[in-house]
């Protein structure tokens, strides 16, 4: 299952930044804990189907996930060994432009001990820092 848009106004997009702190979507609004990130970076949808297929595979006995990000940004790629010029490239994948302070996953019906050991199984596989966080936590 690779997660991608239905359709987009813009097939190819330009790159944009990725500097700046979440506004949105940075409190666990959903579940009752949450992980959130503490760096900037882009996340593939391959990256989000790793995390969801371990957190699944975890919460067989329980428990319910909620996913906060969606990967809604194309990039692009040229071929090996292409010349400058002809234009941009064919779409290669697609990312999620994740900020500092954005909630990535939420868990909830679980012990919290429980959810740390699943977020830290997951966390090995984000291209970036992130933090366990609580309902309660600020």
């Amino acid at each position: 299952m690779v997660l991608l848009p239905k359709r987009v106004k813009y097939r190819k997009l330009l790159k944009g930044q990725r500097r700046g702190i979440s506004s949105r979507g940075s409190n666990v609004v959903f579940g009752e804990f949450g992980l959130k990130s503490l760096d900037n970076g882009w996340l593939k949808n391959t990256q989000i189907e790793a995390c969801r297929v371990i957190l699944a595979r975890q919460l067989h006995k329980g428990g319910k996930l909620w996913i906060r990000v969606f990967p809604d940004k194309s990039i692009t790629k040229k071929p090996a060994e292409v010349r400058m010029g002809k234009g941009k490239g064919e779409i290669d994948h697609w990312v999620c432009v994740v900020k500092r302070g954005r909630i990535l996953f939420e868990l909830g019906g679980i012990p919290e001990e429980y959810a740390r050991l699943c977020f830290r199984l997951v966390a090995y596989k984000l291209p970036f820092k992130t933090k366990f966080v609580t309902r309660t936590t600020v």
